[in-house]
Parts: C-alpha cells; sequence; structure tokens
C-alpha cells in the first residue's frame, strides 16, 4: 500500500474486541481517523455507528460518545461509549486517570537505560501538529510523564513497553525521539524512512478501567497489526 493509498474502514472489517450494552472497544486499523477532519475520510465513530445499527437492527439514529483518540497512523484500542450514561463516566475515568493505557512501541535505537521514567514538558505547535519537548517548564507548555521497559531486541528494532501517566499531544512519539529512539516509520519524530503504509509501529496494545455502569473490572488486550515487525515480537 503506497504513501496515498487510504484505509477504507467499513463494518465488514471493523475488529471488535469487547462489546457489551454500554461500551464497545476496537482494536484500530493504522490509518484510520476517530472522529471526522478536514480531510473528509468517512471516521471510525461514523463505521462503529453503522456496526451497531445494522447489528440490532435500529431504526433510527445510533448514539455512539468518543471517549478518547488515537492518532492517526498509530493503532490498537479506542473505547466509546454506546449510551448517554456510560459517557459521562468514562469521561471523569480518563480525565482522572483513573485507567491504565499500555502501549507497545518498535523503536530503532536501544535506549540507554532497560526501564526508565520520562519527565518532560511538551508544547504543541498547531500548525504543524508538531509537539516539541523541554526539560523545563516554559509557557503553554504541559507536563509530560510515561514509563518505558525495554521487552524484547529484534535484529534490527527494539520493543518497548510503555505506560503513559498522562496523555498529551504526541506524548510517546515525542518523548522517545528525544531520548534518541524513535518510532518506526514515524518521519515527523526523527525515523530516517516512512513505513510503505503510512503507519507507525506504535499499538495501543492494553486498557484497564472500571466498567462506567456495572463496576466491574475491564481489562482488554487488543491483537498486534498483520505485520512481520510485530510478529517478530512475538516469536
Amino acid at each position: 500500500m503506497s504513501q496515498n493509498t487510504k484505509i477504507v474502514s467499513n463494518k465488514k472489517n471493523l475488529q471488535v474486541v469487547y462489546e457489551d450494552n454500554h461500551i464497545i472497544v476496537i482494536n484500530k486499523r493504522a490509518g484510520d481517523i476517530v472522529q471526522g477532519d478536514r480531510t473528509g475520510d468517512k471516521p471510525l465513530s461514523e463505521v462503529v455507528k453503522s456496526y451497531i445499527k445494522d447489528k440490532y437492527n435500529k431504526p433510527r439514529n445510533v448514539y455512539l460518545g468518543v471517549v478518547h483518540r488515537l492518532d492517526r497512523p498509530t493503532s490498537g484500542i479506542v473505547l466509546f461509549a454506546k449510551t448517554s450514561k456510560a459517557l459521562p463516566r468514562l469521561n471523569k475515568l480518563f480525565a482522572e486517570q483513573k485507567t491504565t493505557k499500555t502501549y507497545w512501541a518498535i523503536v530503532k535505537n536501544k535506549p540507554s537505560k532497560t526501564k526508565d521514567q520520562l519527565i518532560n514538558w511538551l508544547k504543541k505547535n498547531p500548525k504543524n501538529n508538531k509537539s516539541s519537548v523541554y526539560s523545563k517548564e516554559i509557557e503553554g507548555s504541559k507536563k509530560a510523564i510515561l514509563n518505558y521497559e525495554l521487552i524484547k531486541s529484534l535484529d534490527n528494532y527494539h520493543l518497548l513497553e510503555i505506560n503513559l501517566e498522562t496523555g498529551r499531544h504526541h506524548q510517546i512519539r515525542t518523548q522517545l525521539s528525544h531520548i534518541g529512539s524513535p518510532i518506526k516509520g514515524d518521519l515527523k519524530y526523527g525515523f530516517d524512512r516512512s513505513n510503505k503504509d503510512a503507519s507507525i509501529h506504535l499499538h495501543a496494545r492494553k486498557l484497564e478501567f472500571t466498567h462506567p455502569v456495572k463496576k466491574e473490572p475491564i481489562s482488554i488486550v487488543a491483537p498486534l497489526p498483520n505485520d512481520p515487525t510485530w510478529k517478530a515480537c512475538l516469536d
């Protein structure tokens, strides 16, 4: 697939990893957008609505609340609310950082430490949709904290597991690039070439939270993309 090829989502190729009356969790493919933007491409939220409408034979408009987002070139878990009861409760969980989000990233260079906490200040530039990293707070910056651990080394790349303590714009991409370990395929943050499908090797692997209605603990793991480098991580 070339750089200009667009991934087309539809309800037939939708990867649903969890669903009940109140929530639905999708394993997003790299290239899908979660919500509509200026490109005019059909967003994942609309695909999920279509899936729900057909599956449950709903004659009217389908309710769906977007709880959080993933960058377009990133794959993995995206959680949606199916009811107006669930949405504000999920929003509160995310706002109060009462969820555990685990990502996997394949990077070019092995970090100097196999396990570390990264604390920086990030400032977003809306003009180029890119974040810059600083070692101390500056005007307009936000504190960014993540924890990473090296879990496997391949011939040319290294697999990191990342747990976020904050959710900033391009946080993982920016902070890993800052320590000299850009994510595979991420031209914007220092990798030397793009992936053929314009993806980056960053995957929202696991999400843990308390169900907004049932109050039960939920733990969801998203399968990795069908890609040779990702497959090598599981061998």
